[in-house]
């Protein structure tokens, strides 16, 4: 994770160079790259103390995964974006003492609005969409209800997301970006709800190597 972080913050950081930023000359009767893609990194950093599961008060831990994206440009600032990442593996930390782990899995759609044009050196953007996230691979200490199986309902609501792309060329750039997501999840045991839901709400947070076409 150190070194993909690493890797990443160095090429971000190259970007802002005067030899990079050189590079980004165009022609103004070039023609404009309506489409990119990006991959990068990103950690997930769940609301403290989101809820109840099975009477106790839980907390869970952040993690990181690989995450993608497409976008197309409607125009020069205004974009649809999908974006999606790889499995979140969570720790659940209950106030019992007890233990689980789930892994969760987002996508998400946004419309986005680039700040300023295209060939600029750093350029800034806001998005606002909707997102829905797959939860699966629940495993708790036996202890926890009885042995029954804790189960969570997919969580879905808005997503905010703000960024900036660093260009390195007219076709490679650096991106840095955080997003949050409004959503909660319903507790269930043995496929049957309890009444509880956990205020997931998680703010995602990633660097990211693109190229547009």
């Amino acid at each position: 994770m150190r070194n993909t972080l690493s890797i990443a913050l160095i090429l971000a950081a190259a970007a802002a160079t005067p030899v990079a930023f050189a590079q980004d000359n165009t022609s103004s009767n070039a023609t404009p790259h309506r489409w990119n893609a990006t991959i990068g990194y990103a950690h997930q950093i769940p609301k403290t103390n989101p809820g109840n599961v099975a009477g106790s008060e839980a907390d869970l831990d952040g993690s990181g995964a690989a995450t993608v994206s497409g976008s197309w440009f409607a125009t020069d600032n205004i974009a649809v974006e999908l974006w999606g990442a790889d499995k979140f593996e969570q720790d659940v930390n209950l106030s019992n003492g007890t233990r689980g782990r789930l892994k969760q899995q987002p996508i998400a759609v946004s419309g986005q609005y680039h700040f300023g044009q295209a060939a600029q050196p750093i350029r800034p953007y806001v998005g606002l969409g909707y997102y829905q996230a797959n939860i699966d691979s629940e495993s708790f200490d036996p202890t926890v209800a009885g042995g029954q199986h804790v189960g969570f309902s997919t969580p879905k609501g808005a997503i905010a997301s703000a960024g900036v792309d660093f260009n390195v060329t007219d076709r490679w750039f650096a991106r840095a970006d955080a997003r949050y997501m409004y959503g909660d999840s319903d507790v269930s045991l043995n496929g049957n709800r309890t009444g509880e839901s956990l205020r997931l709400d998680p703010w995602v947070v990633g660097v990211g190597i693109g190229t547009r076409f």
